[in-house]
């Protein structure tokens, strides 16, 4: 592994412990429709912020050193930042095909994302393991604000699952163990109580449990909060990366700039660079 590939961690941070603590909208014993109500919620302020658009080159990149046409998505819960990101790609890529998959299928909104981008986007609907994805789905694989939800062995069990099967993948976090983003996960869930008639699909349940039972705030506010507090920084992303076996892979590892940086993961193997 070559390690200079990997940028200098380029923000100052304060130094804050990991801890592997556990997130409700990730529990299986949550109610499917309160867990969709909190993916859609997160998908809606992905794109009404556009917190991921700083990403676009780098992926862009990794497609066409991986010459691939396809992404397979981990995680994606309501559909992630793909209303936008996927508009992106594929004015680059017009034969670029993203798939969506996740643990816990949300297929309403996922179709709603898949009307938005037309025939270019699809659903897988069964249940995907990060670390154990289908020989069927083949392509770049992608996570968004998902990785932190893994202990450092299953985090490593994901990316060596994508070793394996020799595919590139690229993960991405907004969240970051940093006093500044705990704050700004407090910002939205209060904005939350203003934006949800504006999320869609519209459901009337969506207003029952955002103002009447206010459990879908409460719901982001508590997963938004360890979401910051799981999240790997950089090193740390190094560290799992090293522990690798066939690992012949270019990895590139650091943080975009900007008002709300990312830190990313992209990896893919080096005979396909040309």
């Amino acid at each position: 592994m070559d390690e200079s590939v990997f940028p200098v961690d380029t923000a100052c941070q304060v130094s804050m412990r990991r801890f592997q603590l556990i997130e409700i909208h990730e529990q299986p014993w949550l109610p499917s429709l309160l867990r969709d109500e909190a993916t859609d919620a997160l998908q809606f302020g992905f794109n009404l912020l556009n917190v991921y658009g700083a990403v676009a080159p780098l992926l862009r990149g990794a497609l066409d050193a991986t010459r691939s046409q396809s992404i397979v998505d981990l995680c994606s819960g309501g559909g992630g930042p793909w209303f936008g990101l996927g508009r992106r790609l594929r004015g680059d890529s017009p034969l670029l095909q993203i798939w969506l998959t996740d643990k816990f299928p949300n297929p309403r909104a996922v179709e709603n994302v898949r009307r938005a981008l037309e025939h270019h986007i699809r659903f897988y609907p069964g249940s995907v393991d990060a670390a154990n994805v289908p020989d069927e789905l083949q392509g770049f694989r992608t996570m968004f604000t998902s990785f932190h939800h893994f202990s450092p062995e299953r985090a490593g069990a994901v990316l060596q699952n994508a070793v394996d099967a020799g595919e590139g993948i690229g993960i991405f976090e907004v969240t970051r163990r940093a006093p500044s983003t705990i704050l700004l996960t407090l910002a939205w869930a209060l904005l939350l109580f203003l934006c949800t008639p504006w999320i869609r699909p519209f459901r009337w349940s969506r207003l029952l449990w955002t103002y009447l039972v206010p459990i879908v705030p409460l719901i982001l506010l508590f997963d938004g909060v360890v979401s910051c507090l799981r999240t790997y920084r950089p090193r740390e992303l190094r560290e799992i990366v090293g522990r690798l076996t066939v690992n012949d892979y270019q990895w590139e590892i650091g943080e975009t700039a900007g008002w709300l940086p990312v830190t990313y993961l992209i990896g893919h193997p080096r005979g396909l660079q040309g």
